[in-house]
């Protein structure tokens, strides 16, 4: 099935076999970027991954085996391979936007004097790649490469799922019903919906400290040649330098990055 240029494959994965350990693999590799590079514990790998820790270790050796993750042999933390760093300059070719994103990001940083970033969408969450530190001296640490929000949750999740086609975002919310169980009751689909209609409406998306108190994110989604929105330039700092006397002009200011990363990726070379 096509859709928009994009293909999606629809597979049972219940019907594969292997496919539990593949998507079990899949997930710790994704905490262990996650982790960056001061590494991740097998006991948080095991408890965010929702594993045994005998399973846990079973599966990190394995990946380990294949050059996919390394073991620090004095803190005994888990981090990214050799092998993971091969494979992800080959996928670049495709994927990456930074070459094209770094001196945007950078700019938008020196122009607000705040921390700026850019994240990618993938699948149900945003990642973010590239990370800015502004001139102001008062920071916000939510957000580094490597982290990973679901939609909706940090500003660029949410300028991105706010652009989105309708039936993908409905779509979304069957497939996450529990998203206030994990990230409060200010992110139950009632009171997400409204602030999806109050980003459309502001052209950016505005997280009041609502992952950590006090730390405000702005973010604006940044398109692709077929007009979806795949990534997203957003702004942190704390709350004072967010209030209705900058707020304007910061968004002002991050929708126009995020307008002059879409045009450039517009006319990039494929």
């Amino acid at each position: 099935m096509e859709v928009k240029g994009a293909i999606v494959h629809i597979v049972n994965t219940a019907s594969v076999p292997g496919a539990q350990s593949v998507a079990r693999a899949a997930r710790l590799l994704r905490l262990v970027t996650a982790g960056g590079e001061s590494g991740v514990t097998a006991g948080e790998l095991s408890r965010s991954a929702d594993l045994t820790r005998p399973t846990a270790h079973r599966l990190l050796t394995a990946l380990a085996h294949e050059g996919l993750v390394d073991q620090d042999a004095t803190t005994g933390r888990w981090m990214p391979g050799p092998e993971l760093y091969l494979m992800g300059t080959v996928a670049a070719g495709r994927y990456d936007i930074t070459a094209v994103a770094r001196d945007v990001v950078r700019s938008l940083a020196v122009r607000t004097e705040e921390s700026a970033f850019l994240s990618v969408r993938r699948g149900d969450e945003t990642v973010c790649l590239l990370r800015e530190e502004g001139s102001f001296p008062i920071r916000s640490f939510v957000l580094s490469e490597g982290v990973r929000f679901p939609l909706g949750v940090a500003s660029a999740g949410l300028a991105i799922l706010a652009f989105l086609p309708p039936q993908d975002v409905d779509d979304y919310f069957r497939r996450h019903p529990q998203l206030s169980d994990t990230w409060g009751p200010s992110h139950g689909e009632a009171r997400l919906r409204t602030r999806l209609k109050e980003t459309t409406e502001r052209g950016a998306a505005l997280n009041p400290g609502l992952i950590v108190e006090g730390s405000f994110g702005l973010g604006a989604a940044v398109f692709s040649r077929d007009g979806r929105p795949q990534w997203a330039l957003s702004l942190t700092g704390v709350q004072f330098r967010f209030g209705p006397d900058r707020l304007p002009e910061l968004t002002r200011t991050l929708l126009a990055h995020a307008h002059e990363l879409s045009g450039r990726i517009a006319t990039a070379r494929r």
